[in-house]
């Protein structure tokens, strides 16, 4: 454009810029659609590059690189994160940072590579063994192509975690004109590695329920990383007390940490209507709540970009409105299964659609009938 503020771009590039600017140093993947323009941007944009074999060499490679304290990312689509599956496991109990960036497609299995959905949200859910959360942000827009992968990485780094950044095809492989004045700048993530000279025990927590981060590298102290149990040593235990408060540990450092990466948005009009949504849905559900605003219909939105664990401020949100509409690109509602559990209270209204964005004209039916 004249102006040089506007660009004609996809939410990949936004992401990959994003997350290079906050302190990914190092891209390891396996392509696949839709991921393919991450894989892309990514292998240019980042320091160090590796073309893994498969997905589960992708994981592997790095947790490895993670342990000697690079801070990796992947991007990829349900065929590959399921093989992947295993190893983010590992780097979960391990506590190694990093990013998975998962660009969700139609399923079940190979499904339809160049079709949109957002289905992937009850596999993240309960994929970590034991029923342990793994921090999970959702992309809603363009704007939070740029926003987001920037918290992500802070999680990753604060928590010693793994993290899942949830994007779909629409976001990730459409080009649009965007206005590029909007985006605000993206500072690297500072990394702290454990400094004293006291023994390093590397999985004794802070106040926070995180161990300090030593990587392979250091010479001053012996490092052990161990995705078995383990006590705060290290060292491989059965079920000792020491050994099964570290692994119930995981669980508490997350969700006691939760309100450091609470992130939503909430646009409030009255008490009557709210329209609940996450990933590409939310475009849509603006468009249908600018319309029905228009014909005097009040309707609120939460767009919720934090969706594992669900944080408490959506529960007290909801709690507020008569009906609430669940907006999502999928067949049974997953976001809304998350949120109230296998039975939907009578309140609520599940809007849903496969294999196709659902229409503003599909939400303004369903509130103006029910509400």
């Amino acid at each position: 454009m004249k102006d040089g503020k506007k660009i004609f771009v996809n939410g990949s590039f936004l992401i990959v810029e994003s997350i290079a600017r906050a302190g990914a140093d190092t891209f390891v993947g396996y392509p696949i659609t839709p991921s393919n323009y991450l894989y892309l941007y990514s292998s240019k944009r980042l320091p160090l590059t590796f073309h893994a074999p498969d997905e589960i060499t992708t994981l592997q490679w790095m947790s490895g690189l993670s342990a000697t304290g690079r801070l990796p990312i992947t991007a990829t689509s349900f065929p590959g994160f399921a093989l992947m599956v295993e190893s983010i496991n590992m780097a979960f109990m391990m506590e190694l940072p990093m990013v998975i960036i998962l660009a969700q497609r139609l399923g079940p299995s190979t499904g339809t590579a160049t079709c949109g959905a957002s289905g992937d949200l009850l596999l993240i859910r309960g994929m970590i063994s034991g029923g342990y959360p793994i921090p999970t942000l959702a992309i809603s827009d363009f704007k939070d192509c740029w926003e987001l992968p920037e918290k992500a990485v802070k999680i990753a780094v604060n928590l010693r975690t793994p993290v899942i950044l949830l994007t779909s095809k629409e976001t990730a492989m459409t080009n649009r004109t965007f206005d590029i004045t909007s985006l605000k700048e993206i500072k690297k993530v500072e990394r702290k590695f454990y400094s004293s000279d006291e023994t390093y025990i590397p999985y004794k927590p802070e106040k926070n329920l995180v161990p300090q981060f030593l990587p392979l590298s250091s010479n001053k102290h012996q490092i052990r990383f161990t995705a078995s149990t383990h006590d705060q040593k290290g060292v491989l235990q059965h079920s000792t007390k020491e050994a099964l408060e570290n692994s119930a540990r995981l669980y508490k450092k997350i969700v006691s940490n939760l309100k450091d990466f609470t992130f939503y948005e909430y646009d409030e009009d009255g008490k009557e209507n709210l329209i609940v949504t996450f990933d590409v849905s939310s475009v849509v559900s603006k468009e249908a709540i600018r319309e029905l605003r228009k014909e005097g219909k009040k309707v609120s939105l939460l767009v919720a970009k934090t969706v594992v664990p669900i944080p408490d401020i959506y529960y007290e949100i909801i709690s507020k409105y008569k009906k609430v509409y669940v907006v999502e690109e999928n067949l049974n509602g997953e976001l809304c299964e998350i949120i109230f559990g296998s039975k939907t209270p009578d309140n609520i209204v599940k809007i849903n659609s496969i294999g196709k964005m659902i229409s503003i004209d599909k939400i303004k039916e369903e509130v103006i009938k029910n509400g």
